[in-house]
Protein backbone atom coordinates (compact mmCIF):
# COMPACT_ATOMS: atom_id res chain seq x y z
CA UNK A 1 0.00 0.00 0.00
CA UNK A 2 2.71 2.44 0.94
CA UNK A 3 4.67 2.04 -2.24
CA UNK A 4 1.82 3.36 -4.19
CA UNK A 5 1.62 6.81 -2.12
CA UNK A 6 2.40 9.83 -4.10
CA UNK A 7 2.59 12.42 -1.37
CA UNK A 8 -0.72 13.20 -0.95
CA UNK A 9 -1.88 12.96 2.52
CA UNK A 10 -5.85 12.28 3.14
CA UNK A 11 -7.72 12.25 6.23
CA UNK A 12 -11.83 11.29 6.74
CA UNK A 13 -13.83 11.04 9.35
CA UNK A 14 -15.82 7.21 8.43
CA UNK A 15 -18.83 6.13 10.15
CA UNK A 16 -19.14 2.30 10.48
CA UNK A 17 -22.74 0.77 10.15
CA UNK A 18 -24.26 -1.67 10.36
CA UNK A 19 -26.54 -4.31 12.40
CA UNK A 20 -25.87 -5.85 15.87
CA UNK A 21 -23.43 -8.27 15.32
CA UNK A 22 -21.86 -8.07 12.21
CA UNK A 23 -18.50 -7.68 13.28
CA UNK A 24 -18.38 -3.62 13.35
CA UNK A 25 -16.00 -3.34 16.42
CA UNK A 26 -14.30 -6.49 15.27
CA UNK A 27 -13.12 -4.40 12.38
CA UNK A 28 -12.35 -1.31 14.20
CA UNK A 29 -9.71 -3.44 16.36
CA UNK A 30 -8.38 -5.27 13.58
CA UNK A 31 -8.17 -2.39 11.39
CA UNK A 32 -6.19 -0.61 14.08
CA UNK A 33 -4.37 -3.37 15.85
CA UNK A 34 -5.43 -2.35 19.62
CA UNK A 35 -8.73 -3.57 21.74
CA UNK A 36 -10.50 -0.06 20.68
CA UNK A 37 -14.04 -1.29 21.26
CA UNK A 38 -15.96 -4.04 23.39
CA UNK A 39 -16.39 -7.67 21.11
CA UNK A 40 -18.85 -9.77 21.85
CA UNK A 41 -20.81 -12.70 20.93
CA UNK A 42 -23.92 -10.82 22.08
CA UNK A 43 -25.96 -7.96 20.42
CA UNK A 44 -25.39 -4.13 21.19
CA UNK A 45 -22.86 -4.58 23.41
CA UNK A 46 -21.43 -0.97 21.59
CA UNK A 47 -23.10 1.73 23.28
CA UNK A 48 -21.44 5.03 22.58
CA UNK A 49 -19.67 6.37 19.16
CA UNK A 50 -16.30 5.19 20.10
CA UNK A 51 -13.33 6.31 17.77
CA UNK A 52 -10.43 4.39 16.49
CA UNK A 53 -7.70 5.87 14.29
CA UNK A 54 -5.93 4.13 11.23
CA UNK A 55 -2.76 5.82 10.44
CA UNK A 56 -0.33 4.64 7.40
CA UNK A 57 1.39 6.72 4.96
CA UNK A 58 -1.55 7.72 3.10
CA UNK A 59 -2.97 9.40 5.78
CA UNK A 60 -5.38 8.88 8.45
CA UNK A 61 -8.64 7.50 9.23
CA UNK A 62 -10.65 8.12 12.16
CA UNK A 63 -13.25 5.56 12.19
CA UNK A 64 -16.49 5.60 14.31
CA UNK A 65 -17.82 2.37 15.51
CA UNK A 66 -21.41 3.12 15.71
CA UNK A 67 -24.55 0.95 18.07
CA UNK A 68 -26.01 -2.09 15.75
CA UNK A 69 -28.56 -0.26 14.23
CA UNK A 70 -31.61 -1.76 15.83
CA UNK A 71 -35.32 -1.90 15.34
CA UNK A 72 -36.93 -1.48 18.99
CA UNK A 73 -38.79 1.04 20.92
CA UNK A 74 -37.34 0.53 23.96
CA UNK A 75 -36.17 3.60 25.65
CA UNK A 76 -32.40 2.12 25.55
CA UNK A 77 -32.50 1.31 21.99
CA UNK A 78 -34.14 4.20 20.59
CA UNK A 79 -31.01 6.25 22.06
CA UNK A 80 -29.16 4.14 20.35
CA UNK A 81 -30.39 4.27 17.12
CA UNK A 82 -29.99 8.39 17.89
CA UNK A 83 -26.38 7.70 18.47
CA UNK A 84 -26.19 5.87 15.08
CA UNK A 85 -27.98 8.17 13.05
CA UNK A 86 -26.53 11.23 14.40
CA UNK A 87 -22.88 9.93 12.92
CA UNK A 88 -23.80 10.29 9.66
CA UNK A 89 -24.78 14.32 9.82
CA UNK A 90 -20.95 15.07 9.55
CA UNK A 91 -18.37 12.08 8.22
CA UNK A 92 -16.72 11.88 5.29
CA UNK A 93 -16.98 8.70 3.92
CA UNK A 94 -19.06 5.26 5.69
CA UNK A 95 -18.33 1.70 6.12
CA UNK A 96 -21.12 -0.68 5.90
CA UNK A 97 -20.73 -4.34 7.42
CA UNK A 98 -22.61 -6.44 6.38
CA UNK A 99 -22.52 -10.13 8.30
CA UNK A 100 -23.14 -12.80 5.38
CA UNK A 101 -23.83 -15.57 7.52
CA UNK A 102 -27.74 -14.11 8.33
CA UNK A 103 -30.26 -13.53 5.80
CA UNK A 104 -30.91 -9.66 4.53
CA UNK A 105 -34.51 -8.60 5.93
CA UNK A 106 -36.14 -5.95 7.43
CA UNK A 107 -33.84 -4.58 9.72
CA UNK A 108 -30.88 -5.08 7.08
CA UNK A 109 -33.05 -3.19 4.71
CA UNK A 110 -33.65 -0.44 7.72
CA UNK A 111 -29.89 0.11 7.87
CA UNK A 112 -29.02 0.24 4.24
CA UNK A 113 -31.75 3.30 4.51
CA UNK A 114 -29.50 5.40 6.49
CA UNK A 115 -27.05 5.25 3.06
CA UNK A 116 -29.53 5.96 0.34
CA UNK A 117 -28.26 9.89 0.24
CA UNK A 118 -24.47 8.51 0.95
CA UNK A 119 -23.64 6.04 -2.00
CA UNK A 120 -20.69 8.22 -3.34
CA UNK A 121 -19.14 7.93 0.06
CA UNK A 122 -19.61 4.49 1.08
CA UNK A 123 -17.67 1.64 0.89
CA UNK A 124 -19.31 -2.06 1.33
CA UNK A 125 -17.36 -5.00 3.49
CA UNK A 126 -19.51 -8.12 3.67
CA UNK A 127 -18.09 -9.75 6.63
CA UNK A 128 -17.33 -13.30 7.29
CA UNK A 129 -16.75 -14.73 4.30
CA UNK A 130 -14.47 -17.17 5.42
CA UNK A 131 -17.69 -18.98 7.73
CA UNK A 132 -19.17 -22.04 5.85
CA UNK A 133 -22.37 -20.41 6.48
CA UNK A 134 -21.48 -17.12 3.67
CA UNK A 135 -23.76 -16.96 1.18
CA UNK A 136 -22.10 -13.46 -0.20
CA UNK A 137 -24.37 -13.59 -3.26
CA UNK A 138 -27.25 -12.78 -1.62
CA UNK A 139 -25.73 -9.65 0.26
CA UNK A 140 -24.21 -8.51 -3.06
CA UNK A 141 -27.50 -8.49 -4.57
CA UNK A 142 -29.17 -6.82 -1.87
CA UNK A 143 -26.77 -4.33 -2.44
CA UNK A 144 -27.33 -3.76 -6.03
CA UNK A 145 -31.40 -3.40 -5.25
CA UNK A 146 -31.05 -1.36 -2.02
CA UNK A 147 -27.79 0.92 -2.95
CA UNK A 148 -27.46 0.68 -6.82
CA UNK A 149 -25.03 3.77 -6.66
CA UNK A 150 -22.43 1.88 -4.45
CA UNK A 151 -20.10 0.72 -7.37
CA UNK A 152 -19.10 -3.04 -7.26
CA UNK A 153 -15.34 -1.93 -6.90
CA UNK A 154 -15.74 -0.51 -3.49
CA UNK A 155 -17.70 -3.96 -2.39
CA UNK A 156 -15.42 -6.54 -0.84
CA UNK A 157 -15.74 -9.66 0.92
CA UNK A 158 -13.74 -9.40 4.05
CA UNK A 159 -13.02 -11.45 7.34
CA UNK A 160 -12.54 -9.11 10.07
CA UNK A 161 -11.53 -11.76 12.45
CA UNK A 162 -9.14 -12.75 10.61
CA UNK A 163 -7.62 -9.86 9.19
CA UNK A 164 -8.76 -10.95 5.39
CA UNK A 165 -9.37 -7.81 2.60
CA UNK A 166 -9.25 -5.28 5.97
CA UNK A 167 -6.37 -3.53 3.47
CA UNK A 168 -9.09 -3.39 0.34
CA UNK A 169 -11.02 -1.77 2.25
CA UNK A 170 -8.64 0.49 3.61
CA UNK A 171 -7.33 1.23 0.73
CA UNK A 172 -10.86 2.04 -1.11
CA UNK A 173 -11.70 4.39 1.93
CA UNK A 174 -8.05 6.52 1.01
CA UNK A 175 -9.17 6.75 -2.83
CA UNK A 176 -12.51 8.36 -1.68
CA UNK A 177 -11.57 10.20 1.65
CA UNK A 178 -10.67 14.02 1.07
CA UNK A 179 -6.80 15.44 1.24
CA UNK A 180 -5.72 17.03 4.32
CA UNK A 181 -3.27 16.91 7.38
CA UNK A 182 -4.23 14.44 10.15
CA UNK A 183 -6.42 15.69 12.70
CA UNK A 184 -4.84 13.38 15.99
CA UNK A 185 -1.07 12.85 16.62
CA UNK A 186 -0.06 9.67 14.87
CA UNK A 187 1.13 7.68 17.99
CA UNK A 188 -2.55 7.78 18.75
CA UNK A 189 -5.35 4.80 17.81
CA UNK A 190 -7.81 5.71 20.07
CA UNK A 191 -9.09 9.36 21.49
CA UNK A 192 -10.99 7.15 24.48
CA UNK A 193 -9.79 8.97 28.20
CA UNK A 194 -8.64 7.07 30.71
CA UNK A 195 -12.38 6.48 32.78
CA UNK A 196 -13.92 5.52 29.48
CA UNK A 197 -11.80 2.84 28.80
CA UNK A 198 -11.35 1.14 31.98
CA UNK A 199 -16.05 1.63 31.90
CA UNK A 200 -15.41 -0.47 28.57
CA UNK A 201 -12.66 -3.06 29.56
CA UNK A 202 -14.81 -3.93 32.68
CA UNK A 203 -18.11 -4.36 30.87
CA UNK A 204 -16.72 -5.98 28.36
CA UNK A 205 -15.02 -8.75 30.67
CA UNK A 206 -18.70 -8.78 32.47
CA UNK A 207 -20.93 -9.41 29.65
CA UNK A 208 -18.81 -12.09 28.19
CA UNK A 209 -18.94 -14.23 31.29
CA UNK A 210 -22.77 -13.26 31.69
CA UNK A 211 -25.92 -15.25 30.17
CA UNK A 212 -29.13 -14.35 29.27
CA UNK A 213 -30.37 -10.80 29.41
CA UNK A 214 -27.95 -9.70 32.36
CA UNK A 215 -25.38 -8.44 30.35
CA UNK A 216 -27.43 -5.75 28.67
CA UNK A 217 -28.41 -4.99 32.79
CA UNK A 218 -24.60 -3.87 33.47
CA UNK A 219 -23.27 -0.73 33.03
CA UNK A 220 -19.97 0.01 35.00
CA UNK A 221 -19.55 3.20 37.25
CA UNK A 222 -15.96 4.22 38.05
CA UNK A 223 -15.97 6.16 41.67
CA UNK A 224 -12.12 6.59 41.56
CA UNK A 225 -8.65 6.76 40.07
CA UNK A 226 -5.82 7.56 41.92
CA UNK A 227 -2.43 7.47 40.07
CA UNK A 228 -0.03 5.83 43.38
CA UNK A 229 3.70 4.74 44.05
CA UNK A 230 4.84 7.74 42.08
CA UNK A 231 2.49 6.87 39.08
CA UNK A 232 3.49 3.53 38.77
CA UNK A 233 -0.15 1.70 39.79
CA UNK A 234 -3.41 2.59 39.24
CA UNK A 235 -5.00 2.13 41.46
CA UNK A 236 -8.86 1.74 40.23
CA UNK A 237 -12.66 1.40 42.62
CA UNK A 238 -15.42 0.75 40.22
CA UNK A 239 -18.71 -0.89 40.55
CA UNK A 240 -21.21 -2.87 37.96
CA UNK A 241 -24.08 -1.79 37.85
CA UNK A 242 -27.11 -4.03 37.54
CA UNK A 243 -30.93 -3.29 37.67
CA UNK A 244 -32.33 -6.22 40.49
CA UNK A 245 -31.51 -7.61 43.39
CA UNK A 246 -31.56 -10.54 41.88
CA UNK A 247 -28.76 -9.83 39.09
CA UNK A 248 -26.87 -8.82 41.57
CA UNK A 249 -26.09 -12.09 43.23
CA UNK A 250 -26.01 -13.47 39.77
CA UNK A 251 -22.75 -10.87 39.02
CA UNK A 252 -21.44 -11.63 42.54
CA UNK A 253 -21.73 -15.48 41.73
CA UNK A 254 -21.48 -18.14 44.46
CA UNK A 255 -18.68 -17.17 46.80
CA UNK A 256 -17.70 -14.23 44.91
CA UNK A 257 -16.64 -16.27 42.31
CA UNK A 258 -18.22 -14.26 38.86
CA UNK A 259 -17.23 -10.99 40.12
CA UNK A 260 -13.05 -12.14 41.26
CA UNK A 261 -13.20 -14.08 37.42
CA UNK A 262 -14.46 -10.60 35.90
CA UNK A 263 -12.14 -8.36 38.05
CA UNK A 264 -9.47 -10.52 37.44
CA UNK A 265 -9.99 -10.73 33.23
CA UNK A 266 -10.61 -6.75 33.78
CA UNK A 267 -6.78 -6.22 35.26
CA UNK A 268 -5.35 -8.40 32.46
CA UNK A 269 -6.98 -6.51 29.74
CA UNK A 270 -6.08 -3.63 31.29
CA UNK A 271 -2.58 -4.19 31.84
CA UNK A 272 -2.08 -5.09 28.11
CA UNK A 273 -3.44 -1.43 27.60
CA UNK A 274 -1.30 0.35 30.67
CA UNK A 275 2.30 0.70 31.79
CA UNK A 276 1.37 1.36 35.65
CA UNK A 277 0.23 -1.77 37.65
CA UNK A 278 -3.41 -1.91 37.51
CA UNK A 279 -5.12 -2.73 41.25
CA UNK A 280 -8.96 -2.69 40.90
CA UNK A 281 -11.42 -3.09 43.46
CA UNK A 282 -14.58 -4.16 41.80
CA UNK A 283 -17.92 -3.99 43.36
CA UNK A 284 -21.55 -4.96 42.43
CA UNK A 285 -24.76 -2.15 43.28
CA UNK A 286 -28.30 -1.79 42.05
CA UNK A 287 -29.54 0.98 40.05
CA UNK A 288 -32.92 0.50 39.92
CA UNK A 289 -34.26 0.55 36.22
CA UNK A 290 -31.53 2.13 34.52
CA UNK A 291 -32.37 1.41 31.03
CA UNK A 292 -35.52 3.39 31.67
CA UNK A 293 -34.10 6.54 33.79
CA UNK A 294 -33.44 9.65 31.03
CA UNK A 295 -30.39 10.63 33.29
CA UNK A 296 -28.72 7.78 33.54
CA UNK A 297 -29.04 6.86 29.61
CA UNK A 298 -27.60 10.49 28.98
CA UNK A 299 -24.80 9.75 31.18
CA UNK A 300 -23.86 7.07 29.93
CA UNK A 301 -24.41 7.22 26.26
CA UNK A 302 -23.06 10.11 24.04
CA UNK A 303 -22.50 10.84 20.70
CA UNK A 304 -18.93 12.43 21.38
Amino acid sequence: MAEENKGILKTAVVAIIGRPSAGKSTFLNTACQEPVSIVSAIPQTTRNAIKGIVNTSFGQLIFIDTPGYHDSEKKLNLRLKDITESQLDDIDCVLYIIDSTRQTGKEEDLTAQLLKNLQQKTVVAINKADSHLSKPIPVRQFIKETLPEIPKDRIFEISAEKDTGINEVLRALYDIAPEGEPLYDEELYTDQDLTFRVCEVIRGEAINRLQDEIPHSVYVEVADIEHRNEGKKLWIRAFLCVERESQKGIVIGKGASKIKEIRLAAIKKLSEIYIQKIDLDLQVKIDKNWRQKDYTLKKLISDN
